[in-house]
C-alpha cells in the first residue's frame, strides 16, 4: 500500500461535458474511515513558452469566464483525444500566435490543482520562432490578442495581477532563470 493512499470504494460520474467530467468518489482513508472526493477529470493540456530571437516572451491576452476577467497567459490548449502533446503544442502555438517553431523542447508536466483535479499541463519551450504566412485559425469561441514582453515587463504584469495563472508564472520564472545564465 502507498503511504497515505485513499482506496476508491465507489465512483459516480455526476457531469460529463465538452471539456471536463466530474466524479464523486467514496474513498477509504488510511485510518480506515470513509470520505468523499469530488474530482474533476481533464484530458490534459499543453503550455508553450515562446521566446523570440531577442529574448521576449510571446503571450496572449484573453477573457477567462471562470475568473470574470481578462488575463495574460502563455499560449496553451487542451489535448484532443489521441493527440500527442508535442503535436498539440505546435498546433496551439500556430493557432493562438501565428508562429511556427524550429526548436520545441519538452520541459516538464505541471499538475494544476491536485486537490480536486487530475489536469496535467505539459510545458514546452519554443525557440527560433517564425511567422506563418497563413496560420490555422483559432477555435471559433477563442478570442486572443498576442503580445511580446520583456522579462521585466512580464514581472510587472505579475505584480499587477494580470499574469496570475500557474503555468504562466512558471514560464516567466523559467525564462528569467534562462536569461540569467
Amino acid at each position: 500500500m502507498k503511504k497515505f493512499e485513499e482506496k476508491t470504494i465507489d465512483s459516480k460520474e455526476i457531469f460529463n461535458g465538452r471539456i471536463i467530467r466530474v466524479n464523486v468518489d467514496t474513498v477509504q482513508l488510511p485510518n480506515g474511515k470513509q470520505s468523499t472526493r469530488e474530482i474533476v477529470k481533464h484530458p490534459g493540456a499543453v503550455g508553450i513558452i515562446p521566446v523570440t530571437s531577442d529574448g521576449k516572451l510571446v503571450l496572449v491576452e484573453q477573457y477567462r469566464k471562470a475568473l470574470e476577467k481578462t488575463i495574460i497567459e502563455i499560449p496553451a490548449g487542451k489535448i484532443e483525444p489521441g493527440e500527442d502533446p508535442t503535436i498539440c503544442a505546435l498546433r496551439e502555438l500556430e493557432e493562438e500566435t501565428g508562429y511556427g517553431v524550429e526548436k520545441l523542447t519538452y520541459l516538464q508536466p505541471v499538475i494544476t490543482a491536485p486537490g480536486f483535479c487530475d489536469e496535467v499541463v505539459y510545458l514546452y519551450a519554443a525557440e527560433n520562432l517564425f511567422a506563418i504566412e497563413q496560420p490555422k485559425a483559432a477555435d471559433e469561441d477563442e478570442f486572443v490578442e498576442v503580445m511580446e514582453v520583456t522579462i521585466e515587463e512580464a514581472e510587472k504584469l505579475m505584480a499587477e495581477g494580470k499574469i496570475c495563472d500557474a503555468k504562466t508564472i512558471i514560464a516567466v520564472m523559467w525564462l528569467k532563470s534562462r536569461l540569467q545564465k
